[in-house]
């Protein structure tokens, strides 16, 4: 309107600048002469972040970078819907009703596609207008195809991701590729649909640092723009297909920086296989609240957990967010949890805003330096692992890394370097599970790959020990703790130990086997056993035949006392031994009794 006063111009002219020398004089001021250096904080991928950032940081980036291109905003709400083997009609009534409460989207994680009702999919969701993700294990190809017979002539929207197995994506792409350029081609004409999925969540969600996961991607990536392109499919049509799946987890900026690092690399890896810079700005990044930080113990901290990690997806750049419900870990889908988890991603959009602003971290010292850093250490990294030949002949290499970083984890967080509230520090005393801890760790689907896994399992086996002993029950119980945790326990243990009362023990078993508790009402003994010997003792304990090849052991084993504890003999397990310590001492000392 002609009569709006114009704006005054944003001016600081009244402040005076401060220099850096400035800023690093008043630090030493007020650090009393302790070294700022003390003030660096070190991240798991090699590197440290300094104290503070100043203009010089963006002059070394050659400038402040222009903000990061992403084509959602905001990002799409989308949560996530696992579809057990059968129809799904239940999962898609209740996507159509979180559809109609906030949701912008949803992702079906199918356990079999065969089974799934596409066609009522169809009669309930209008698939022309509808955000819908699918996973599948196998058949990719064929869901398609049924989703363009149920829907012809209809333009998709959404993705595909092909899960097939505990690998990632391209590690065994000569089996697939076939059934992947087909979904390739019958998405061609569908702007709004990527049918190929980077699924770097299957490295984040096992521990890898942010640097691993960013090369790692890319290796995926590569891989699939290595081998999929034909005569008839140009490695153009494979790219606009792709998309990235991200886990992302609590550590706020960092996470953050991995997002955009990954969106400013991308642009690089197109660069490398000649692909035009257009292609660049249709990234899509799906992210997803990260599995490898949840916990059982405490569960409503997971909720806290999400938030920032919906935060740093957000801000990070990310087109679409599926945020898990708190109790994932141990409880079947229900509405209560599903409607936290839905709000939290509507709650930052509609009343904090944030989908407001393109690339929010555009022109900040801090972040600018870090996405710099991260992109710089995972191109490195990327570029190692394919010179080693990329995917898939670098997967065990990969793997073996991951579990290196994963293990220090593991050590870090028994030994209370590394802080998880409500598990490690800041338990609740008095916490009454809502859960039964024999039920969960029975069950096959109970995630043992999580960071807190070991440290939770502990409590729940102890628990169930102390209670099997004062309910004097006539049977006894194995419960699988994990690999190597023995000596984490160890460890733990001797620094809650006065400097006269710790024994001078060696490694508490080697390295690559299995940790076990053994528990009865007479007494628990910490074990430990080599996988294989693990599983003959399983298939014997549930009478399962060699034959069947399949058989994934839950994490709590149980039978008759006379029978388990001459299983235990027969299959060689090994007692761990804490001189002058037994098990009990060692776990009420752990569990504050």
């Amino acid at each position: 309107m002609p009569d709006t006063p114009a704006a005054p111009p944003v001016s600081f002219a009244e402040f005076p600048a401060v220099t850096t020398a400035e800023w690093q004089a008043r630090l030493a001021r007020d650090l009393k002469g302790q070294d700022p250096a003390t003030l660096r904080w070190p991240l798991p991928d090699g590197f440290s972040v300094e104290p503070f950032y100043h203009h010089e940081a963006l002059a070394a980036l050659g400038g402040a970078p222009a903000p990061l291109p992403h084509p959602v905003v905001p990002w799409l709400n989308v949560p996530a819907l696992n579809v057990p083997a059968g129809e799904g009609r239940q999962q898609i009534d209740q996507a159509a009703a979180a559809l109609a409460h906030g949701a912008d989207g949803v992702h079906f994680i199918l356990a079999d596609a065969e089974l799934f009702a596409v066609h009522y999919l169809a009669e309930q969701l209008p698939l022309a207008s509808t955000f819908i993700g699918y996973t599948v294990a196998a058949g990719p190809d064929a869901l398609l195809s049924q989703l363009v017979e149920a829907a012809p002539g209809t333009a998709l929207r959404g993705f595909l991701r092909f899960a097939p197995g505990p690998v990632p994506e391209g590690a065994e792409l000569a089996d697939y590729r076939t059934a992947l350029r087909r979904c390739v081609s019958l998405t061609t004409a569908m702007p709004d649909f990527r049918a190929l999925a980077v699924n770097g969540a299957f490295f984040g969600n096992r521990g890898a640092t942010a640097t691993q996961q960013i090369a790692f991607t890319l290796n995926t990536a590569a891989a699939l723009l290595a081998e999929l392109p034909t005569a008839e499919i140009s490695a153009a049509q494979v790219a606009a297909a792709l998309h990235l799946h991200v886990a992302v987890a609590p550590s706020y900026f960092p996470e953050m920086a991995k997002l955009r690092a990954l969106r400013r690399l991308w642009a690089t890896l197109l660069h490398g296989f000649g692909l035009p810079a257009g292609l660049n700005a249709g990234l899509r990044i799906h992210a997803v609240t990260s599995s490898w930080t949840v916990t059982t113990l405490d569960p409503h901290t997971n909720l806290l957990r999400h938030t920032t990690e919906a935060m740093s997806a957000v801000l990070g750049g990310a087109d679409s967010l599926s945020v898990a419900p708190f109790d994932c870990v141990f409880a079947e889908a229900n509405e209560f949890s599903a409607r936290l988890a839905r709000n939290l991603s509507v709650l930052l959009r509609e009343e904090s805003g944030l989908g407001l602003v393109q690339d929010p971290a555009a022109g900040s010292y801090f972040l600018e330096t870090l996405t710099d850093q991260l992109a710089r250490e995972g191109w490195q990294l990327f570029q190692r692992m394919e010179a080693a030949g990329g995917l898939p002949k670098v997967r065990g290499q990969l793997l073996d890394e991951i579990k290196a970083v994963a293990t220090e984890t593991f050590r870090r967080i028994a030994g209370g370097q590394q802080v998880i509230v409500g598990t490690n520090r800041f338990q609740n005393p008095k916490e009454q599970f809502s859960f039964h801890p024999k039920k969960l760790l029975r069950s096959a689907d109970f995630d043992v790959t999580r960071a807190a896994y070991p440290t939770e399992v502990l409590r729940l086996a102890t628990a169930l020990h102390f209670e099997r002993r004062e309910k004097k029950s006539k049977r006894a119980a194995v419960v699988l703790l994990g690999t190597n945790t023995n000596q984490i326990i160890l460890e733990q243990f001797l620094t809650m130990l006065q400097p006269h009362e710790r024994p001078e023990i060696a490694a508490s078993h080697p390295l690559g086997t299995l940790s076990v508790l053994y528990s009865s009402p007479e007494e628990a003994t910490l074990m430990y056993a080599t996988p294989e010997q693990f599983q003959k003792f399983a298939r014997f304990i549930y009478q399962i035949p060699t034959e069947k090849q399949q058989f994934i052991p839950p994490a709590l084993l149980s039978s008759d006392m006379a029978t388990l504890h001459e299983a235990v003999r027969v299959f060689g397990f090994k007692e761990m031994k804490v001189q002058g310590y037994t098990t009990e001492e060692v776990l009420a000392r752990l569990q504050g009794r």
